[in-house]
């Protein structure tokens, strides 16, 4: 790697450096992709075919723009693009069923289309696939190659890996071995998903014919100077869009039915916990506060299905919708699908254990606050749990808000409130610091207070604060 000119400082993406076609660089804030003298002719055919027009169009692939500016690597560079900025990057293992389902599906169109010029996907990675405006995208420009009658999909294991067994997991064993993305971030292993999947799916031509004895081919030639997948015969083109519409088939037919848990049909069962009026009082110092915040991004920590999230999201603001539990970011995922809402992100996220930075030296998959900070976060119904379920000491928490966030809109939920009870009635008491001048102590050390509004009929108390920083 050449050094950039010192007066023009350039930094490569932590997750950009696997493919020698060309990688992402920021310059000045600015996010570029140098597309490399090796990849010219696949860059023309995608730009000339009428490819590059047509995904763009239906919203499939990142627009970009031809950039007049110097290049990281003079030396490689056929080309320098300014491809749109992503609000978010989200990873699959922070994504609802519906959500890898969706881009898989996705990626399948892609490669039909692909077809259609003369190309196809070189590589099926679910990280190359984001969400923006709602929808799944493709975000690498530099993902095609030249297609060559009678080869095989080059990519067939890895869209199994990466999207195929983990949803068959998530429909047929349960929903949280998505976490495995988080584990094999190259994709879930063939073989480890034969061997948890029922044997019931053996029945299913799909499921047995792309896993199963995809997951046997792989063993019993993995120490061959053979390929390893079972398309590495030559295939026709008629075979090829065939391949295509298994995979298509099998991955529609996969579905899981989200089912009652512990936060899915929360603001059902917490209607007890606030007066009607309590409830619309809350909305409107939430909607308030953000107001005078004015943030360009939001962080709603401990979204549930979004109710409050949206008082953001429907403002235009960038906002991403983060909680830990698979059925609420389902059912919020599929509200935002439903709607064509643009500005609503859902996430799984654990806020007790977040995504870490993953990967090659710890930065190809930047850690949640490796991705921020949003200008805003919202923090509704969250401390007490973090606090006393969680024993997350409060100043501990104020210094997390201060780096996930410039204005913080949290709310504190008392020792006397019902459901700090129902926490306590089953351990012993050794808070002794938290109440409302704890709280206020620990978060001015972090904080500018700058309103407390008491909710009606409620013990609870609505903070808007700003970091000191």
């Amino acid at each position: 790697m050449t050094t950039p000119p010192t007066n023009n400082p350039s930094q490569r993406l932590g997750a950009s450096f696997r493919d020698p076609s060309g990688f992402l660089f920021t310059r000045q804030g600015v996010l570029y992709r140098q597309v490399n003298q090796l990849y010219q002719e696949q860059y023309e055919q995608l730009m000339r075919s009428g490819l590059y027009e047509k995904l763009t169009g239906a919203g499939l692939l990142i627009p970009h723009e031809e950039a007049d500016a110097e290049p990281a690597e003079p030396g490689l560079a056929y080309r320098l693009l300014r491809p749109q900025p992503v609000d978010f990057i989200s990873y699959p293992y922070e994504w609802a069923f519906s959500m890898l389902k969706d881009a898989a599906l996705t990626t399948l169109r892609i490669q039909k289309t692909a077809l259609e010029h003369g190309m196809l996907l070189k590589d099926a990675s679910a990280y190359n696939i984001q969400f923006q405006d709602g929808k799944p995208l493709l975000i690498d420009t530099l993902s095609f190659d030249m297609y060559v009658e009678g080869q095989p999909w080059v990519a067939y294991r890895q869209f199994c890996q990466h999207f195929l067994a983990p949803l068959a997991l998530m429909a047929h064993s349960d929903v949280r071995l998505s976490q495995l993305l988080r584990i094999y971030i190259d994709g879930v292993p063939l073989d480890l998903a034969s061997h948890l999947l029922p044997r019931r799916t053996r029945l299913n031509m799909g499921l047995n014919l792309h896993l199963h004895l995809h997951a046997s081919a792989q063993r019993r030639y993995a120490n061959k100077k053979i390929p390893t997948t079972t398309t590495a015969r030559r295939m026709s083109r008629v075979s090829f869009l065939g391949l295509m519409d298994s995979l298509e088939s099998t991955v529609r037919r996969l579905e899981w039915k989200p089912g009652g848990t512990e936060w899915g049909d929360y603001y059902q069962a917490s209607a007890g916990h606030y007066t009607n009026a309590a409830a619309e009082h809350k909305r409107q110092i939430v909607a308030q506060f953000i107001e005078r915040a004015a943030p360009h991004s939001a962080w709603d920590l401990g979204a549930n299905t979004g109710e409050f999230s949206r008082e953001a999201s429907q403002r235009g603001i960038p906002t991403v919708a983060f909680d830990i539990d698979p059925t609420a970011v389902e059912q919020n995922y599929r509200a935002v699908r439903k709607s064509g809402e643009k500005n609503l992100l859902p996430l799984l996220l654990d806020l007790t254990n977040p995504s870490p930075g993953l990967g090659w030296h710890n930065r190809e998959r930047p850690s949640l606050l490796g991705r921020g900070p949003a200008e805003i976060v919202l923090a509704l119904a969250l401390v007490h749990h973090m606090a006393i379920s969680n024993n997350v000491p409060l100043p501990q928490l104020a210094d997390f808000f201060r780096q996930a966030g410039h204005w913080l809109v949290i709310e504190f939920v008392p020792k006397q409130d019902s459901q700090v009870q129902l926490l306590l009635s089953t351990r012993a008491d050794i808070f002794p610091n938290y109440t409302q001048a704890g709280f206020e102590a620990a978060f001015s050390q972090y904080f500018t207070i700058h309103e407390a509004a008491p909710l009606p009929d409620s013990p609870r108390v609505l903070y808007l604060m700003e970091s000191l920083a």
